[in-house]
């Protein structure tokens, strides 16, 4: 069994992986304050809940887009495990070959996601993820990482929406049932639900246009599924995206 952690904004999830199928999924709240041991008990608490033996564990492979947490959680993980993890990271080998000004600019998220999707999906493509900042990859033919789109999440979104004006009240991030909203829920419900729909649709159009041909589109991240069914455009979703991408990484890494 391998234990693969994806590190998010928002949320941190761990994938527990065995004959490359993930037998147990948990989602705990990032927190960067707390220490490598405070995450330890974490962990542990997880092996306990599930019932997993740690001998059981060959190794781990993390990803993140919170730097000062890559070193917390990788201790936090060889207290646990007795072996450091593969950190997703300079002098890791994941076998994409990005075409960006800076390749070292490129989030691990967005290498994790284009690593699985490539392994997974016919070429070219474009993969949203929508998570704590919606992203938007495009990988050409060739399976080359061409760049692609970041803009607000839409948790975020909506967060700055209510914190900023007086009169807007949180949410659920909820579909209506008309467009055309007729109070203030249902017309906030319509822009969030419907209006990140259409901005899919609309980044779909543009990177096809400049791929000059049709894209297999892939959606991850914790709202992919909300939001989707509402895109014009035909598209798949993934929400294991990430975790197979670590997975695939790891068995590229391990020695």
């Amino acid at each position: 069994m391998i234990i693969a952690v994806d590190i998010g904004n928002t949320n941190i999830v761990l994938g527990f992986l065995e004959n490359d199928k993930m037998v147990h999924e948990c989602r705990l709240s990032t927190a960067v304050n707390d220490s490598a041991d405070e995450y330890a008990i974490k962990f542990k608490s997880i092996f306990e809940i599930f019932k997993i033996n740690v001998d059981n564990i060959e190794g781990s492979v993390l990803s993140s887009v919170v730097p000062p947490l890559n070193r917390t959680i990788s201790k936090a993980l060889m207290l646990i495990t007795g072996k450091m993890p593969v950190v997703v990271g300079p002098g890791v080998k994941t076998g994409l070959n990005i075409k960006i000004n800076n390749p070292a600019e490129l989030g691990a998220d967005m290498v994790v996601g284009a690593v699985a999707s490539i392994a997974k999906y016919p070429c070219p493509q474009i993969i949203f993820d929508l998570g704590t900042a919606t992203t938007a990859s495009v990988i050409d033919k060739n399976g080359c990482f061409l760049g692609g789109s970041i803009l607000c999440g839409v948790k975020t979104s909506l967060s700055a929406l209510s914190s900023s004006t007086a009169q807007l009240p949180q949410i659920e991030i909820v579909a209506p049932e008309n467009a055309i909203g007729t109070n203030t829920i249902d017309s906030m419900r319509s822009g969030i639900v419907f209006g990140t729909a259409a901005m899919i649709d609309g980044l779909i159009k543009r990177f096809e246009s400049e791929l000059g041909e049709k894209a297999t589109v892939i959606v991850t991240g914790g709202l992919g599924s909300v939001i989707a069914q509402y895109c014009e455009n035909e598209v798949i979703v993934d929400r294991q995206l990430l975790i197979d991408g670590l997975r695939i990484i790891y068995e590229k890494n391990k020695k």
